[in-house]
Parts: structure tokens; C-alpha cells; sequence
């Protein structure tokens, strides 16, 4: 086992080398240059429409447009914003922080074209369900079935590491660890609560992690802020320490530059998921008029997962001073970092933060993986069973040593993300496309607001 162990390590280290990192950053800048900043510019307006319930009432989907939001951070937002993190800065110092920013930046101009083009190219399936996501564009945008075959098996396996049993197993650690909980029963209950919302279908999973996702990113947020205001006088520091070492490099591995940027990158693109292909499977099912609509919706996901999540968890080990701690790594050194300032309750408040973060994350792969797994298998039927196979495996995770697991979806989440990436280039000129379309209808519709008049209905909105 420990030889496929490291022969599937040895092959996650070629495909998650700097070509695909340069390749991940490279799409987030050419389509950031090409729309314009549209991070920038329209942000307000993107963070504006995530609480809104204007324009999804009627619109052909699924759940809301909010819901689908939540879906997709329930999947994102997971055990990378505590333990991940944490790893970027060990490995490579208080700088990574910095380069995970631009990662972040960068990502959200990638994660808007995802979700764009899952909007546009979105299908019924035979249950009246909305179907979207990188397959759809790639088979019907790029017209390569072929490569929306390969993204939707290697994320239908991918699914039962990184958003599954990597997951369940991480809350059963913690849970021992910090409650003196056993294995079995943290399996049990996780097992249950999948149960209960996965087999339920999209409409289930959006009701709950619309109400389980907020709260958890607050109470993550909250308790970074009380540690933040009441060390107000380490903050600028911890941010000048920061942008320091992003240039000059200083790491407990490598020491070097290469080593911040390397790490800051590759951890803040695994926590957002900002060209890896699966939030906008959730996009797709979202109740919008417009593909742009639902684009910038989404695009705030990368937002609230890297800016302001991961943000919580960097800036605080940094004020803390633990990452110089060479024998302290990954959750233990936010623990750590948390427990300075809180004292007993920090490493409980990580504790709880991992147990919410993980557990969401297995509800939104749970969507995920069983589209992808649909779109390789439509029979009626099948689904259900990708669905009991996807929370049995939950009680696995929680029991077993899941090293071969989690290094098999390593490497099948960089292969995910090379035919999605290969869509966002080929089929950026349909992404300037909707969006112009939809900017015309901003226009409309300010305008309207501005005489008291209805919004103007887009009658081609698909």
C-alpha cells in the first residue's frame, strides 16, 4: 500500500507542478485583462445580488440562485481553510499568505467564466432536473465530448476522496482528539446526517447548506475578528510581515521565494476550487434569467472562501508568531495560533471549525460527484446509487487510514482541471459574449429602477 501511496504521490507532484499552477493563475489573468477587472468592478454589485431574490422566481432551475451559491461554498469552503492554510505558511512562510491573495484574486475572474458557461450550456435531464457544469460546455460549447467524458469520470471518483472520505476522516481525528469522541461514532453520525440530506437530491442539500453555511463562516469569521480587535496592535504587523516575506521569502521549508508562491498558490487554488470545474456544476442548477447574473454570484465565492475565510486563518497565525515553530504543522498550528490569543477555547473553536467546514464540504462533492456520474450514466436510477455508494464510503473515511485515497484524488483533481481549463480558453469568446449581454442589461434595468418600471424580461436568457 505504501508503495502505491508514493507512486500516486510521485504522479499528484508532476500534475500539480508549476505548469498547471502557471496554467490555473495564466486563465485567471487572461480572463481578468479580457473582462476588464470585472472582480473589481463589479463586486459591489456581485455581493449586492447574492442576497437578492429579485430575479430567480421565475427563472427555469432548480434552487435559488443564494442556494447554489451556499452549495458551492459548502464544497469549497472545507478543511484547506484551516489545515490547508496553515500548511502554505509552514511550507512556505508568512508570504504565502500573500500569494494565496492573488491567487484568489485572480481566481475569481476564472470562477466567473466557470459558472457563465455552465449557465449557458446547462441542459434538462430526464427528471426535469437542471444538468450543467464543465461536461455541458465542453461537449456542447467546445463540441469535445470526449473531454467532458474524461472531467465527469475523473470527478465522479474524485469526489469520494477529496469531498468525502478525506473529509469524514479529518472530523473523526478531531473529534478524537479534542472530545475524546471514538471513530465509530463520529462515522456513524456523519453517515447519518449524509443520509438524510445527500439522498434527498439538490433541492435538499441547497435547503440545508443555505442555513448550515452562513453560520459556520460566521461563527469562523466572528471568532477571527474578536482575536483580530482585541490584538488590533499586531494586525499592521502581521500584514507588513506578510508582504515582506511574499518578496524576500522565508519559509520553515526551502526558505526562498519559490517556496511562498509555490505553496501560497497551489493551497489558495485548492481551497476555492477556482478552475478545477466543480462549483459550477452548482451554478447550473441555479434559478437565474441570465448566465452573467448567476457568473458574478459565484464569482464571490472565491471571494468569501480565500479574501475572507483563509484570510482569518493566515493573518492569525501570522500575528501569533507559531509558523516559526518548525515542529508544529497543519491544524495544529492554527490551533495553535488560535490558542494564543483564546487560551483552552482556540484549539476547541478550530476543533469545531474543521467538524462544520469538513462536514459541509461532503454535502456539496456529494452533488458534485453524482452529476458527474449522471452525465457518464443517465439511466434513471443510477444516480441513487452513486448516492448510497457515496455515503456509505463516508463511515470508511472516518475508520480507515485514507493516504491512498487522498493521493489517488490529488491527482485525479489536477487531471479535473485540465480539459476544464482547455473549455475556459476555447470558449472565452462566448464568456465576453454573455457578458456584454448581460452589462446591456444592467443598463436596462438601472435605468428602469430610476423611472419606477418593471425591469425589461430578456427573452433569450438561455
Amino acid at each position: 500500500m505504501d508503495v502505491i501511496t508514493g507512486f500516486l504521490d510521485k504522479i499528484g507532484g508532476i500534475i500539480w507542478g508549476p505548469p498547471l499552477l502557471v496554467l490555473l493563475v495564466g486563465t485567471g489573468i487572461f480572463l481578468t485583462v479580457r473582462l476588464g477587472f470585472i472582480q473589481v468592478r463589479l463586486l459591489p454589485y456581485s455581493l449586492k445580488q447574492v442576497f437578492s431574490r429579485k430575479h430567480d422566481k421565475k427563472a427555469d432551475g432548480d434552487i435559488s440562485q443564494f442556494q447554489a451559491l451556499m452549495t458551492a461554498m459548502a464544497a469549497t469552503v472545507g478543511v484547506g481553510n484551516i489545515v490547508g492554510v496553515a500548511t502554505a505558511v509552514y511550507m512556505g512562510g508568512p508570504g504565502a499568505v500573500f500569494w494565496m491573495w492573488l491567487a484568489g484574486f485572480f481566481g475569481m475572474a476564472t470562477k466567473y467564466g466557470e459558472a457563465i458557461l455552465a449557465v449557458k450550456y446547462r441542459v434538462k435531464d430526464s427528471k426535469g432536473e437542471m444538468a450543467g457544469g464543465p461536461m455541458y460546455y465542453l461537449e456542447h460549447g467546445l463540441k469535445k465530448r470526449w473531454l467532458g467524458v474524461a472531467f465527469a469520470a475523473f470527478g465522479a471518483l474524485a469526489a469520494f476522496g477529496i469531498g468525502n472520505g478525506t473529509q469524514s476522516k479529518a472530523v473523526a481525528d478531531v473529534m478524537k482528539s479534542t472530545f475524546n469522541v471514538p471513530h465509530l461514532v463520529t462515522g456513524i453520525a456523519l453517515l447519518i446526517f449524509g443520509a438524510l440530506v445527500i439522498l434527498g437530491g439538490i433541492k435538499s442539500i441547497g435547503r440545508v447548506t443555505a442555513f448550515f453555511v452562513p453560520i459556520m463562516a460566521l461563527f469562523y469569521f466572528i471568532a477571527g475578528a474578536i482575536i483580530m480587535i482585541m490584538n488590533i496592535n499586531l494586525v499592521p504587523e502581521a500584514f507588513a510581515t506578510i508582504f515582506k516575506f511574499a518578496f524576500t521569502g522565508e519559509a520553515a521549508v526551502g526558505g526562498a521565494i519559490g517556496a511562498a508562491i509555490r505553496f501560497g498558490v497551489a493551497r489558495g487554488l485548492f481551497s476555492n476550487e477556482a478552475g478545477l470545474g466543480s462549483a459550477p456544476i452548482a451554478a447550473a442548477a441555479a434559478k437565474t434569467d441570465m448566465p452573467g447574473r448567476q457568473a458574478l454570484i459565484s464569482m464571490t465565492q472565491v471571494f468569501f472562501d480565500t479574501l475572507v475565510i483563509c484570510s482569518i486563518t493566515g493573518v492569525t497565525i501570522v500575528m501569533s508568531g507559531q509558523w516559526k515553530d518548525k515542529s508544529i504543522n497543519g491544524g495544529a498550528l492554527t490551533a495553535e495560533a488560535f490558542g494564543t490569543f483564546l487560551g483552552g477555547a482556540g484549539p476547541v473553536l478550530v476543533a469545531i471549525g474543521i467538524v462544520f467546514f469538513a462536514s459541509s464540504t461532503i454535502l456539496g462533492w456529494g452533488y458534485y460527484g453524482e452529476k458527474c456520474f449522471q452525465y457518464l450514466f443517465p439511466k434513471p436510477g443510477a444516480v441513487l446509487g452513486y448516492r448510497i455508494a457515496f455515503v456509505s464510503f463516508i463511515i470508511v473515511g472516518a475508520l480507515v487510514s485514507l493516504d491512498v485515497v487522498w493521493a489517488l484524488a490529488d491527482v485525479l483533481n489536477g487531471l479535473m482541471a485540465i480539459p476544464n481549463l482547455i473549455g475556459l480558453l476555447g470558449l472565452s469568446g462566448v464568456i465576453i459574449m454573455e457578458t456584454k449581454r448581460f452589462q446591456a442589461k444592467m443598463i436596462e434595468e438601472k435605468e428602469a429602477e430610476k423611472m419606477g418600471k418593471p425591469a425589461p424580461v430578456d427573452s433569450t436568457s438561455e
